[in-house]
């Protein structure tokens, strides 16, 4: 678990960000990520009867369909323990010099 308090201000922000989505749709999960020139984009999961994806997942679409080229910063905010593979593979995907190598980083509470 990271004390938000020991990250950088953007950092937090990402993380607020992504708790409001969650929040505000009353959904399982909410996400943010940062791209490459500090634009962020904040999404919450998606549950259609055609389409589910994670808030992770639909973050970093969001990001490449807006042009980003990769991340800086990715949050998510669940009561999941653990990600689901193919969320961190989306974000290792788009990836960046910004993520560290370990990603996804200790949970935040």
């Amino acid at each position: 678990m990271t004390e938000s308090t020991e990250l950088a201000p953007e950092d937090r922000k990402i993380i607020t960000l992504a708790r409001s989505a969650r929040a505000r749709n009353g959904v399982a999960e909410g996400a943010a990520v940062r791209d490459e020139t500090g634009r962020t984009y904040v999404a919450a999961t998606v549950e259609l009867p055609s389409l589910k994806l994670s808030a992770l997942r639909t973050a970093v679409a969001m990001a490449v369909a807006s042009g980003a080229e990769s991340l800086e910063a990715a949050a998510v905010v669940s009561e999941a323990a653990v990600l689901a593979e193919a969320d961190v593979a989306a974000v290792r995907d788009l990836g960046g010099p910004g993520l560290p190598s370990s990603w996804p980083p200790p949970r935040a509470p």
